[in-house]
């Protein structure tokens, strides 16, 4: 699972990068004809991580609750996020990778229970949800330059 990790860490460089050249304006913009954000599928796959790994185990998550729930699924942009909520978001995308890394070392997801996701997926292990969360994080940076090409018009 090692190779996964750097996959996360690469992927997510890749969309810190995308960030980098927007303002906290534009990641904050709702373009026409969409019904979310920037900033929303950016803490939106922080979240994920969070759900489908920690919660799902019936760990705590590593992010506060409050900032879960503003960004699980079925939420939606509730307003405008500042620029140091997107600085915490910004640190989170990689320091929760790397306490993931750290807690599957330990075996702290050895009992993770089977279930399947939203897209027909079913998960029977961590190595499994590390395998979704590949694909999950790919759809939503996916959205993401969907988006910012809609901002940047």
């Amino acid at each position: 699972m090692q190779k996964q990790f750097e996959i996360f860490r690469q992927t997510r460089q890749f969309l810190l990068k995308l960030l980098s050249e927007l303002s906290v304006d534009e990641m904050n913009q709702i373009p026409k004809g969409f019904s979310n954000n920037i900033i929303w599928n950016f803490g939106h796959i922080i979240a994920a991580q969070q759900g489908v790994c920690y919660l799902r185990a019936g760990l705590p998550s590593v992010t506060e609750r409050s900032l879960f729930d503003k960004y699980k699924p079925d939420s939606k942009p509730e307003g405008f996020v500042d620029a140091a909520e997107i600085q915490l978001l910004k640190t989170l995308l990689l320091s929760t990778i790397d306490q993931f890394e750290k807690d599957v070392a330990e075996n702290k997801f050895a009992n993770y229970p089977a279930w399947t996701t939203r897209y027909g997926v079913e998960l029977k292990s961590i190595e499994d949800a590390v395998q979704f969360l590949s694909f999950h994080d790919g759809l939503h940076i996916g959205y993401i330059m969907a988006l910012r090409r809609a901002v940047k018009g």
